[in-house]
């Protein structure tokens, strides 16, 4: 009896303690969880990159001579090399811009930055979706990005396509209609106006949008009201590459 009791008794204890040391090990990676969200959280605190802590007047005023640089050839030499370490521990972002998908206009490059210092977000005719938005949200909110970009650029096929869109009564392929549908409250706005079309509609279709992101609500908004952000449009020239602001 007392022998298989013994048995008995060992099997228990052999189960409890494997039980007791399970859940010895996942308390210890949860402490050890928590401890990395701690030193995670120290980490963040500090930004990746210190110069790009700015106010939005400093921001827009960097961006402009960046463009200066670019438009003048004399771009400076950005090493990713020795800011790789940082970077990858987070990002800090001086600016966001809206731009065109078109494969001629490079932010990165217009503004003469380094990896870090744009939060880029590219779809054709530059106008801001809920996907676009909710993406400029993040760069405000959690990035703490001052400034925001809305850049169009003459030639826009995009706008280009709308207008003829709108003009011959015919849907385009596919799923482009979409971007008619963005585009399209512009170029009816400036559909009576003198001049070019092209230019007046591109024009008009970064003004809307820079309206469009400022009011976005809670998030932009509020951000706007509180002068801790400021959204801007520009056209980028395609002949020398200079963007010129619009108010």
């Amino acid at each position: 009896m007392c022998q298989t009791d013994c048995r008995h008794w060992r099997s228990r204890r052999g189960v409890v303690l494997g039980a007791a040391a399970t859940v010895g090990l996942l308390l210890g990676n949860t402490a050890g969880a928590k401890e990395d969200k701690k030193e995670n959280k120290k980490e963040d605190k500090a930004p990746p990159k210190p110069q790009n802590v700015l106010s939005p007047d400093a921001a827009l005023e960097r961006l402009l001579k960046g463009n200066t640089r670019y438009v003048d050839g004399v771009s400076l030499r950005h090493d990713f090399k020795h800011e790789r370490e940082a970077l990858a521990a987070g990002q800090n972002p001086y600016a966001a811009i809206l731009g065109c998908a078109d494969s001629r206009i490079a932010p990165e490059y217009a503004f003469d930055s380094g990896r870090g210092d744009l939060f880029v977000c590219r779809v054709a005719g530059n106008f801001a979706g809920d996907e676009t938005i909710a993406s400029m949200e993040y760069a405000v909110a959690v990035l703490g990005v001052p400034l925001l970009l809305v850049l169009g650029h003459d030639r826009c096929g995009a706008v280009d396509a709308t207008i003829k869109s709108l003009k011959d009564d015919k849907a385009l392929p596919g799923h482009m209609p979409s971007l008619v549908e963005a585009i399209a409250p512009s170029v009816k706005a400036v559909s009576r106006q003198p001049g070019d079309i092209l230019g007046n509609a591109i024009r008009q279709n970064v003004i809307d949008n820079v309206a469009k992101l400022a009011s976005a609500s809670p998030i932009l908004s509020a951000a706007v009201e509180q002068k801790k952000l400021r959204v801007v449009g520009g056209i980028y020239r395609l002949t020398d590459g200079r963007v010129d602001l619009v108010t």
